[in-house]
């Protein structure tokens, strides 16, 4: 027996005394090499491109951000008309970055819920508390402002007149022989943020269900002093009016 055969064949026999696998003839590994390069040889283009596919893999993990951190708000789940009262169902959460969070905007659904919208939404329109009957529809109107709820002696004129709409509200009195005098412009260039024509139910700041000709407007101090009880005064009856009109009034200080 040549005497390299004999020192393997002697390895192999003491391996499986150990437990040990017996050790693989050079040859054996040889063939696995080869095999290799064969099927690289081969399939050259096949390995190039999923060498491609792992360098991209690698590359695109390495560029992307990590996730935003975005924070839950509501929008309406379809589109909404003003006057409407909300139900959990007309509202969907939706998810936006930090920075283009606005300011009032509802993250709580159960809280929005039975509240009254002052004006339409679209679908998908995130919900604040501007667009909601209450004190937030005085959300960036002048210091001092006051929501002013007044009766109009025409109940049918509301459907003329909408939330975000400029009016001038006045005032006709009737003198002691029923004859009617000079009207007066209480308030100028008022904008109007709810009207019972728009389907108005009661909300936070009437505490009766009697809103048929009611509007609600923003008005400055001045303008809420001499509103207040005028309907006692004689009949309330509102003009639409136009920015430029408002910007008139401005100047001269109505």
């Amino acid at each position: 027996m040549p005497a390299a055969l004999f020192r393997t064949s002697l390895k192999n026999a003491t391996s499986r005394r150990s437990g040990r696998r017996p050790l693989a003839p050079p040859a054996a590994g040889r063939r696995r090499r080869q095999r290799l390069a064969g099927w690289l040889g081969r399939n050259r283009r096949l390995a190039a491109a999923l060498l491609l596919c792992l360098a991209a893999g690698i590359t695109v993990h390495q560029l992307t951000p990590p996730p935003a951190y975005t924070m839950t708000v509501f929008a309406a789940a379809r589109d909404l008309p003003a006057g409407s009262s909300l139900a959990v169902q007309d509202l969907q959460e939706t998810h936006i970055p930090p920075d283009l969070m606005a300011d009032g905007a509802v993250r709580n659904g159960s809280e929005a819920a039975g509240k009254q919208l002052a004006a339409p939404l679209r679908k998908g329109q995130l919900v604040t508390d501007a667009q909601l009957l209450g004190p937030g529809l005085l959300a960036g109107t002048p210091p001092g402002s006051a929501a002013v709820p007044l009766r109009m002696a025409d109940p049918s004129s509301i459907q003329l007149v909408s939330p975000g709409q400029l009016v001038n509200v006045v005032l006709t009195r009737a003198n002691t022989h029923d004859q009617q005098s000079p009207s007066e412009i209480l308030a100028s260039a008022v904008p109007v943020l709810w009207t019972s024509g728009q389907g108005g139910k009661t909300g936070q700041w009437l505490g009766t269900g009697e809103t048929d000709g009611l509007i609600v407007v923003a008005a400055s101090p001045g303008q809420a002093a001499r509103l207040a009880g005028a309907s006692t005064q004689g009949k309330l009856f509102f003009v639409l009016v136009g920015p430029q009109t408002a910007e008139a009034a401005g100047r001269s200080g109505g």
